[in-house]
């Protein structure tokens, strides 16, 4: 089992992660999302690229407030299948509209993403996922 400071530091470094939500019957809907984590807890904004719909009416926006179990996966892949990995992360997700943990998962996007300090994101819905169960597999 890798240490719980690689699986860290792989997670915190991906660039993009996948997200799974799903309706209330069950019918899935997975989104490359960008996100940070801080070791407790995954967050993404619902930010100010262009959108089918407003923020609050998004697929997975919807899915969270009909069921809050989510997935959400960071891998790695290589032509070296040797160097395969991945972290998947089964958790419960809340949307955060404001507060100080709002706030802070702001913070946290802005510092990892330089395209996020351009952006006006105050106004907008975070998604918090508090991880459940966290499985590990390959090369970390």
């Amino acid at each position: 089992m890798k240490s719980d400071s690689v699986v860290l530091r792989f997670v915190q470094q991906a660039r993009v992660g996948h997200m799974a939500t799903s309706t209330r019957r069950g019918i899935p809907h997975v989104i490359p999302i960008c996100f940070a984590f801080d070791g407790k807890c995954i967050y993404t904004v619902i930010d100010q690229k262009p959108k089918r719909a407003e923020a609050m009416k998004l697929r997975r926006v919807l899915n969270i407030t009909q069921n809050p179990e989510i997935s959400f996966i960071v891998d790695r892949y290589d032509e070296d299948w040797r160097k395969l990995g991945y972290v998947i992360v089964h958790g419960k997700a809340k949307i955060l509209q404001t507060g100080q943990e709002h706030d802070h998962a702001l913070f946290l996007l802005q510092r990892k993403y330089r395209q996020y300090r351009q952006m006006s994101l105050h106004n907008r819905p975070v998604i918090r996922i508090i991880p459940t169960k966290i499985t590990v597999w390959g090369h970390q």
